[in-house]
């Protein structure tokens, strides 16, 4: 179980941390942390990285979330760090095949972008804006997301 959501200090809340974890970490982790920063701000520390990462994020990936007013065009793959792991509250993959994580606590099953045509990458969009927008909505509700239970 994660620590406490206070600190010893003065009792102030933690941030929950939130990792999506992706293989290229080019695609559907990076649309993951945009919008999950687009709707949960700065309560919610969120990091995506790849087990591989690439050297930038899928062009197409870009143009589809541009769209959306959200701008990746600068955002780099990340090599998944093990401490980075260790430290989150909830670590999400994206349905991709990937080694050497030390839990996963969700996995969306959402299909790869990669050599997608627009109209395609707009659909997986739309899903992982689906699947982020009920977890910004869980997060908000239960700022320990680690030991929230089904109903609450």
């Amino acid at each position: 179980m994660k620590p406490s959501n206070e600190n010893a200090a003065g009792g102030d809340a933690v941030k929950p941390f939130v990792l999506f974890i992706c293989r290229h970490n080019t695609g559907r982790s990076q649309m993951a942390e945009a919008y999950l920063r687009r709707f949960a701000g700065d309560a919610i520390e969120i990091v995506s990285a790849g087990t591989i990462a690439a050297d930038r994020p899928d062009p197409g990936v870009v143009a589809v979330m541009a769209e959306e007013g959200i701008d990746i065009s600068h955002a780099r793959p990340k090599l998944l760090d093990p401490a980075l792991a260790e430290r989150a509250d909830r670590i999400i993959t994206m349905g991709c095949d990937v080694e050497g994580i030390p839990r996963i606590d969700e996995d969306w099953g959402l299909p790869d972008p990669k050599g997608q045509p627009l109209e395609r990458l707009r659909e997986i969009r739309n899903m992982v804006r689906q699947h982020v927008a009920t977890l910004a909505k869980a997060l908000a509700g239960d700022p320990s997301p680690a030991t929230r239970t089904p109903n609450a």
